[in-house]
């Protein structure tokens, strides 16, 4: 028994041995076959590399290659344009010694211009002393009595001069007066839209008139207390009328109305949710308006908020016709006279354009209109020279610019042409009436029409009490007296008309 063991525990030792030893060995092989591996490994990847900066070498000498051909391009451009700049300058370098030569003949030309018109100076100064001398007279008093004698002694061939130079000056002035007004009128014969102190909005049905008063005439009374105007439901049948004299206001409560009901919720909340809808649509139209007006008139480059004001006009009347339309045509008008007699244009149109800007508030600050017009403009940074051409519209101010005098004229056109403008048939008749009163009042005058709707006057008078010279006199008095006494739109033409008429028979 113990033998067995012995030899048991003999052979455990030894399998252990020869276990271990051959694991040993199994180790040795499988280092030996992974050092292999990884040497192929190794020398895969450098041929993998010595490829790559092959490439890469050939690769930069091409770029090497291509970019010294583009720079040698480059330099022969350069050289190019360094020629043709050295020979501009040469060119500019001649041109500008020829224009100092010539300066300098023009400045020794002035100076002999000069001297030449310093001694016709001196010797017409001689001559009058000398003239003065022999006719015992200063030149002022000689004048006066030349002018007295000639007065007195050719009365009536000044009076047929004088017809001649009014002929001449109607037949050359005349056609080209005439042509520049059709060629205004027919660029801006805009029709005028008639707007009045009251919108009408139609009721689809007669039953929604009770939803809009609403119980205990809550509902109309929240829409005129957020709106401001006043809704009247059963003047007009079929129709609610919007009543206020604020335009906006008018406007704004229209679109408001029309929505709600279209709508058919009418109620309070709903009432103020539209109006202020409707604010928020107005005033897109008002900007849309102003932006409109301001490119059909071509005046650009204006404040983003004075186009809104701008804008506002467009519900704005003025004798029936629409204020910012009659702005536009005022433009047009001003920028065809300014380009015919050699003005600032965009002045002028500018000017015409906003002549009108302080209606839109003035309503709401004290002030005349243009002296409104005149406050915002300079908020805004306006161009001096537009205003001074706006402000004397209505002759409040006086005409500074031609492009002023334009203004006024452009603005009477624009109101005073056939159709412009529309006026009560009480106040068309007290016009007539007042314009021939203030002519018969005038000593001299026997009979006195007013004619053509209010734009002109003719006056007949008595040849006994009135010479040719003094009619020049009369009409002018008139003139003036219509201009002071009276306000109208547009110009009033004065006719005086003296006419002798002998009568003889022969028996």
């Amino acid at each position: 028994m113990p033998t067995i063991i012995l030899v048991g525990s003999l052979a455990l030792i030894a399998g252990l041995v020869l276990g271990y030893i051959g694991r040993y060995w199994h180790a040795l092989y499988r280092r030996s076959s992974l050092e292999l591996d990884l040497k192929e490994r190794s020398l895969e990847a450098e041929e993998k590399a010595l490829k790559i900066v092959e490439k890469a070498e050939a690769r930069a000498t091409e770029l090497e290659r291509e970019t010294k051909n583009a720079c040698r391009t480059l330099e022969e451009k350069l050289e190019q344009k360094e020629n043709r700049l050295n020979k501009k300058e040469e060119l500019l370098d001649q041109r500008q010694i020829d224009v100092d030569s010539q300066v300098e003949n023009v400045r020794t030309k002035i100076e002999e211009v000069k001297s030449i018109k310093t001694r016709l100076d001196d010797h017409k100064k001689e001559l009058d002393a000398k003239l003065e001398e022999v006719a015992g007279l200063s030149r002022e008093e000689a004048y006066e009595r030349l002018t007295s004698n000639i007065a007195n002694e050719r009365e009536e061939d000044l009076l047929g001069r004088l017809r001649k130079l009014e002929m001449a000056g109607e037949e050359q002035y005349e056609e080209k007066a005439r042509n520049l007004l059709l060629a205004a009128i027919h660029r801006v014969g805009n029709s005028m839209p008639g707007n009045v102190m009251t919108a009408s909005v139609e009721l689809p049905s007669e039953d929604l008139k009770g939803k809009v008063i609403g119980k205990e005439g809550r509902n109309v009374r929240a829409f005129e207390r957020l709106t401001g105007v006043d809704v009247l439901i059963d003047d007009t049948p079929g129709y609610i009328v919007l009543s206020s004299f604020d335009p906006i206001r008018r406007e704004i409560a229209r679109v408001a109305l029309e929505m709600l009901l279209k709508d058919g919720r009418i109620q309070p909340a709903k009432i103020e949710e539209m109006v202020e809808e409707a604010r928020k649509q107005v005033a897109k139209t008002v900007r849309q308006m102003g932006e409109k007006a301001s490119y059909e008139a071509g005046v650009a480059n204006l404040h983003p908020d004075l186009i809104t004001i701008l804008g506002r006009l467009h519900f704005r009347t003025s004798y029936g016709q629409n204020v910012l339309w009659h702005s536009v045509e005022m433009a047009h008008i001003a920028g065809i006279i300014a380009k015919e007699i050699g003005v600032d244009e965009a002045v002028a149109r500018a000017g015409a354009l906003l002549h009108d800007i302080g209606k839109t508030v003035s309503h709401e600050v004290q002030g005349t209109h243009v002296e409104i017009g005149i406050r915002i403009l300079q908020k805004y940074g306006v161009d001096e020279k537009v205003i001074l051409a706006m402000r004397a519209h209505h002759e409040e101010y006086p005409y500074e610019t031609p492009e002023s005098i334009i203004v006024q004229v452009a603005d009477a056109l624009s109101g005073g042409r056939p159709g412009a403008r529309r006026d009560s048939i009480e106040n068309y008749i007290k016009r007539l009436s007042e314009l021939e009163a203030i002519a018969t009042a005038i000593a001299g005058v026997e009979k006195a029409f007013a004619i053509a709707a209010g734009r002109e006057v003719r006056v007949l008078v008595n040849p006994e009490k009135l010479s040719d010279m003094a009619t020049h006199e009369l009409a002018r008095t008139i003139a003036t007296n219509i201009e002071a006494q009276l306000r109208y739109p547009g110009e009033i033409k004065v006719h005086v008309i003296r006419e002798t008429r002998v009568i003889s028979y022969a028996r």
